[in-house]
């Protein structure tokens, strides 16, 4: 593993016992958590909608705080995607293809879903639903005008399920291999489902050619243990847009990797929230930008339960005229939240001129009786020391740069656990610097 000599870094952390400093028991800010008014699944889901109004953000509450973000159903309830928002600022929207203009003088999301290739122990369940099975729903709601036409113009949902106490091992993988079909702008939906006391590992690997909008809805039941890893290794003239919703059972946990890769432009969207005590939350994250790719990484953690804890570490190198990569990281620790322990971590290697990435974490703390929260980022090039070091042994100067994107990028790799997993990335890696002249 490497340090990056820092070009700009951001580093906070706080640690209590009982109170943080400076803090009393009702924190820094106060806002109400959105109202749970019945249940997500079926039909009560396609009126359910939360905020203060169509703009987004509660009464009372400003826009950048996560408190009262508008999530809502209906693509109607989101007004049209200007740029200026928050949200969009850092994404460039005439690449976007339309996702972003649904509904707007006959833009359409009528294309094929990706086709859906299936591999999975024989308990595990992989199903095609309609869209008015009761589990599409379970795991969480649109948080933007992307993902609000997603859900309202999919047609079928796959659905895979792990059942009650299923104890998968490495070997027991459950992939879906989507492939896109062409270039008409397509809507698509995943649920996967982690019962009680399940323990599994399941891989969404997309391909191919599309411009897609997805959501997947990830709900792990109490005491579940689920990694979900969400491969985008799509051809060059992909465009993604991927809401991910995580919901955690009481005692559960979840390890959820993102690994963004191939692509014109990726905005992927994982977002956890915990419905019981005990949750525990891991996020990894890896990327690598070549020229003119955007990937865009905007997560966010909302600890509204006593006692849970999140982790989240992002990596990404990028190389090439115009390669972007943005991240943003925000975790909200809401007033009932006592006992949170989170924090999260982004780090950028630059690897050539032109190449830039945004890195944002947010921690927004609203009870100082929390066990901890903080947060880093830094964004820089090669460490010339090290550099340095590694001819002095008589490596060449190449090879030398070779070895330090390696170590950067294999601390994420290695936590997947999945062994042919990790050979597949650690070759991707090898193939990104190779097509870089690194």
């Amino acid at each position: 593993m490497t340090e990056l000599k820092q070009e700009q870094a951001t580093e906070e952390k706080v640690w209590s016992q009982g109170f943080i400093k400076g803090m009393t028991e009702e924190g820094e800010q106060l806002s109400e958590i959105n109202p749970e008014t019945g249940p997500l699944g079926g039909s009560a889901a396609q009126a359910h909608s939360h905020g203060g109004d169509s703009h987004g953000g509660g009464v009372g509450i400003p826009d950048s705080s996560r408190a009262g973000r508008l999530t809502s159903y209906k693509l109607a309830d989101f007004p049209l995607i200007t740029g200026r928002e928050e949200d969009w600022r850092f994404t460039p929207l005439k690449r976007l293809r339309g996702l972003d203009r649904v509904g707007v003088k006959g833009q359409e999301l009528n294309g094929a879903a990706p086709t859906v290739e299936v591999s999975k122990p024989d308990a595990v369940t992989v199903e095609t639903v309609g869209r008015d099975d009761a589990r599409i729903g379970t795991g969480g709601i649109p948080e933007d005008r992307v993902a609000a036409a997603a859900w309202e113009n999919f047609t079928e949902a796959t659905v895979v399920t792990l059942p009650a106490e299923f104890a998968g091992t490495d070997d027991d993988v459950t992939t879906l291999t989507l492939t896109g079909t062409g270039d008409t702008p397509a809507a698509s939906h995943i649920v996967v489902h982690a019962k009680k006391f399940a323990t599994g590992v399941v891989v969404l690997d997309h391909r191919g050619s599309a411009v897609l909008s997805e959501n997947v809805e990830i709900v792990l039941e109490d005491g579940a243990n689920l990694t979900v890893v969400s491969i985008q290794d799509w051809n060059d003239d992909a465009v993604h847009a991927s809401a991910q919703h995580i919901s955690v059972g009481r005692d559960a946990h979840v390890k959820h990797v993102v690994v963004n890769l191939g692509g014109n432009l990726l905005r992927t969207t994982p977002s956890a929230r915990y419905t019981g005590t005990g949750g525990d939350v891991e996020m990894y994250g890896l990327y690598f930008a070549d020229a003119g790719q955007h990937l865009e990484q905007r997560l966010f953690v909302d600890h509204s339960t006593k006692n849970c804890k999140s982790r989240v570490t992002y990596k990404g190198a990028l190389q090439g005229d115009g390669a972007h990569a943005v991240w943003i990281g925000d975790v909200l620790i809401r007033k009932q939240a006592e006992g949170t322990d989170t924090y999260e971590m982004n780090r950028n290697l630059i690897l050539t001129q032109g190449a830039r990435a945004d890195s944002v974490p947010n921690l927004e703390i609203e009870t100082g009786m929390i066990e901890g929260a903080g947060h880093a980022s830094a964004t820089g090039r090669f460490d010339d020391e090290q550099l340095f070091y590694l001819q002095s042994r008589g490596i060449q100067e190449d090879v030398a740069r070779r070895l330090v994107v390696r170590g950067f990028l294999n601390e994420v790799i290695q936590h997947i656990k999945v062994p042919a997993l990790e050979e597949r990335l650690r070759d991707a890696v090898e193939r990104e610097l190779a097509a870089g002249a690194l």
